[in-house]
């Protein structure tokens, strides 16, 4: 495939259209298939010198898997008045307050919206990346000083498959949707991704500086692992 990202869909007997995405990537070395709950869709994987025929030939193949998993999906979950949303891990009530001037605020287990509602989406989605910033930088400049290291620069972004990455230049980026989670669970990516400053890898060495950094992180990443995936069935998608 020319392009790294090629975007087309799948017509599923019992589904209809889907989307799919085909990914191709260097450093896979089979064709891997994975559903994408951000987008209601399937993701191909495709290591170079697989073409998109033999790619397509497989998602044919596996029309009762993807079927399978896509109707489990959650329902999608936009911000809008009357949704219940989690912010960091405990729910909250998405409530509108048209006249008022301040935007959006979170207080007493209530998300609240002022402005016309037709923007509250994108609104409260816009507010909570504001927060996943604010928890995520302080956490992560303590952490890379318990270790005497220096962050370039923070990035929120919204990744699908990585909730954080760290660059050997020091650049740090995260998922804001790591605001949804609970907040032992956000803490743990940051120290995960603070760690690998000093070890850029996933070597025994690199575990020491995470366990000395955060602790036992066997419950964060399970949860992360049984979770995750539902986090991003908030929001329109992007």
């Amino acid at each position: 495939m020319a392009n790294n990202i090629e975007e087309t869909e799948i017509d599923l007997p019992r589904l209809g259209p889907v989307p799919v995405r085909l990914r191709s990537s260097a450093r896979a070395s089979r064709l891997k298939l994975r559903i994408d709950p951000g987008f209601d869709g399937v993701e191909v994987v495709v290591p170079n010198g697989i073409s998109r025929k033999t790619a397509l030939s497989m998602l044919r193949q596996h029309v009762d898997w993807i079927e399978a998993h896509l109707s489990r999906l959650p329902d999608r979950v936009l911000f809008v008045p009357g949704a219940w949303v989690p912010f960091l891990g405990n729910e909250h009530a998405i409530r509108a307050v048209p006249d008022a001037k301040r935007g959006v605020w979170a207080e007493s287990g209530v998300i609240w919206v002022s402005g016309a509602m037709e923007h509250s989406n994108r609104r409260v989605a816009d507010w909570l990346k504001k927060q996943a910033k604010l928890e995520i930088a302080p956490r992560a400049h303590a952490y890379a000083e318990e270790i005497g290291k220096k962050i370039n620069r923070i990035s929120i972004k919204d990744t699908r498959t990585r909730w954080g990455s760290c660059s050997s230049g020091g650049n740090l980026s995260f998922s804001w949707r790591l605001i949804l989670a609970p907040e032992d669970v956000l803490d743990y990516v940051v120290a995960h991704e603070v760690a690998h400053l000093q070890e850029l890898n996933h070597s025994s060495r690199f575990w020491k500086v995470v366990d000395d950094l955060y602790g036992s992180s066997a419950k964060q990443q399970h949860w992360l692992k049984r979770n995750g995936s539902g986090l991003h069935r908030f929001g329109a998608g992007e």
